[in-house]
């Protein structure tokens, strides 16, 4: 299916997200006159249309002209917008990014709208390396996919699952990892001042290491834990550093945390879901 197809794109909220997949689209040469904002915050409204050439308003019964409505609100903010919604669709598709709503819940405040994606974008997404995992329901043509797909590879990369509860997943590794990634590069510019060195030399050294590792893993066709090996020579300072690492049960605390993030999202799910 082709993804270069024109159409019109509307976005229900003008925050942070929605203004990266803006930039990652003027970016990927989608027409900035077929986006439509729409955003209560005025000076905010006048701002994207100012950097971007982008249609704003604050109006929401402005953005039913669209084919595609991009739901970027907070999820808390999600069930009122939507009953607000429901009497304007007909044939949109609807793509929610709103952490932990459900599609089932969406849909019942839609009206029984069932022509619905939810997505759950990252934060790399802010300059345009992010990726999303993505849910479709049945009723989502393959033209629908397609201009899903070309929206959220203007961000980074796009993962489609076959089934809904595998976000919980997804959010738990990539929607809450880039914190996981931070908290480490804290670490190791804890530890190197430790050593000795200064917060420069710091910060530099370990965003530079994880930034080159993390390219290698990308790039190489060696699997992560081969790699790992090749680094981690026999009665080396690696070989020190691991062993450390292994005692203190690294490993097992990040699998705990990426648990506890997946049986977080599902209970979020259970709360703002509620009728």
């Amino acid at each position: 299916m082709q993804t270069n197809v024109p159409f019109n794109l509307g976005f229900v909220g003008g925050g942070n997200m929605a203004t990266a997949m803006i930039i990652g689209l003027k970016q990927q040469q989608f027409e900035m006159q077929r986006i439509q904002v729409v955003e209560l915050d005025t000076t905010k409204c006048a701002s994207l249309q100012h950097d971007f050439g982008v249609n704003s308003t604050s109006q929401l019964s402005d953005v039913a002209n669209n084919d595609v409505i991009i739901l970027a609100v907070k999820p808390q903010q999600l069930k009122t917008l939507a009953e607000s919604l429901a009497p304007l669709l007909q044939h949109q598709l609807v793509i929610s990014i709103a952490a932990g709503i459900r599609i089932v819940d969406l849909s019942r405040w839609l009206g029984n709208y069932t022509s619905i994606v939810r997505a759950m974008p990252n934060t790399p997404a802010q300059i345009q390396a992010g990726v999303t995992g993505v849910y479709a329901t049945p009723n989502v043509s393959a033209a629908q996919k397609a201009q899903t797909t070309r929206i959220l590879d203007a961000i980074g990369e796009t993962v489609w699952l076959a089934h809904e509860d595998e976000l919980d997943a997804v959010t738990a590794i990539s929607g809450s990892g880039p914190a996981y990634v931070f908290y480490l590069i804290e670490a190791l510019q804890e530890a190197a001042l430790a050593l000795g060195l200064d917060a420069a030399q710091a910060r530099q050294l370990s965003i530079a290491t994880f930034k080159g590792a993390s390219q290698l893993a990308a790039t190489s066709t060696t699997p992560v834990e081969k790699l790992r090996a090749q680094v981690t020579s026999k009665g080396g300072t690696t070989e020190q550093g691991i062993l450390s690492l292994d005692h203190s049960q690294v490993k097992q605390a990040i699998l705990l945390a990426t648990q506890q993030a997946a049986k977080r999202a599902k209970i979020m799910g259970d709360e703002l879901g509620k009728p």
